[in-house]
């Protein structure tokens, strides 16, 4: 094995096919403009169909397009001959891609695509080809080589038809107002989806869970209910619910340091941080996280807008909720 050779081949690989994509930007053009212009007014769905290699790069196009505020699919072309070309309505827009602009499958449903009056764009490398021709707008994505060294293998080709593909969504994404809260909510089992819609009241401790002592209370039941719930913290509040400070385990130590102390007659309120960091239930966890992460605390006390404890929650119930 020539590792220097691999190597070589593999530099060579990624000049080739940057510059494939860096030749595209001279074709961000009216055709461009045009055919975002068909998408954006499309009241169905956006089809995008494509063969072999070009089918792969049309299913992830479909994907991302979807993903980003652009209702879209992807139909194979040669199935679309037996029987599937009935998931394609009037109301939608169909994106083709082809390398060549005649594949066969492709072709073959065209006349049926414009017979049921569906804007068709296309992107090929053969602005000559057949089905830029019966295209409503065709966007070139010819490229200079393959970067494969026998010329054969779709390389340069596909990278620059699914750079174009990202190019449009994205555009339509901007001109749509697309906003990070909505892509989460096309995402809600990723990590992304929990990050931007996950609030604290979803996962905070609540009633009876929550660590909860009044400030008159003896040192020792603080103790106790630090214990029993299980947060590393106990909050303190006055008689009327309202937040009064926070004790830690790190609180503790730090009593204990000082020396014995009778933990049946010493009151917790002598000894809660008062001065301690809070977040309100409707904030994002993802907030909670941030919280904790820039002051080093493992714990919040939740409370609402007059300052009354509601919730609690740890470092735990973050990775637990997958925020983390």
């Amino acid at each position: 094995m020539d590792k220097d050779k691999l190597k070589r081949m593999a530099l060579a690989v990624l000049e080739t096919e940057s510059r494939a994509v860096s030749d595209l930007a001279e074709r961000v053009d009216e055709d461009f403009v045009r055919a975002c212009a068909y998408m954006l007014a499309c009241e169905g769905r956006i089809v995008v169909i494509g063969m072999g290699k070009s089918g792969h790069i049309a299913n992830k196009i479909a994907a991302t397009l979807a993903s980003t505020g652009s209702p879209a699919f992807f139909v194979h072309p040669g199935e679309a001959s037996h029987g599937d070309l009935g998931m394609i309505t009037a109301k939608d827009v169909v994106l083709a891609l082809s390398n060549s602009g005649e594949t066969d499958e492709i072709l073959t449903i065209v006349p049926l695509i414009r017979r049921l009056g569906v804007p068709l764009i296309s992107l090929t490398g053969n602005p000559a080809s057949r089905l830029a021709a019966e295209s409503t707008v065709h966007i070139n994505v010819a490229v200079a080589k393959e970067a494969c060294p026998l010329g054969l293998a779709p390389t340069s080709s596909t990278t620059a038809t699914l750079a174009m593909g990202d190019a449009m969504a994205i555009a339509l994404l901007e001109e749509r107002g697309f906003t990070a809260d909505d892509f989460a909510l096309s995402h809600p089992g990723g990590r992304l989806g929990k990050r931007l819609l996950l609030h604290v009241r979803d996962i905070m401790h609540q009633g009876e869970t929550i660590p909860q002592v009044e400030a008159r209370a003896p040192l020792s039941e603080a103790l106790v209910e630090m214990s029993r719930k299980g947060l590393g913290m106990t909050t303190v509040t006055d008689e009327r619910g309202r937040l009064v400070g926070v004790f830690t385990d790190g609180d503790l130590r730090r009593v204990l340091d000082h020396g014995p102390i009778d933990v049946q007659r010493a009151c917790i309120g002598e000894f809660a941080t008062r001065q301690c960091r809070t977040i309100e239930p409707e904030r994002l966890a993802a907030e909670a996280l941030q919280m904790m992460d820039a002051h080093r605390i493992n714990a919040l006390p939740v409370v609402d807008a007059e300052g009354r404890l509601v919730g609690a929650l740890n470092m735990h119930d973050l990775l637990r909720a997958g925020v983390v």
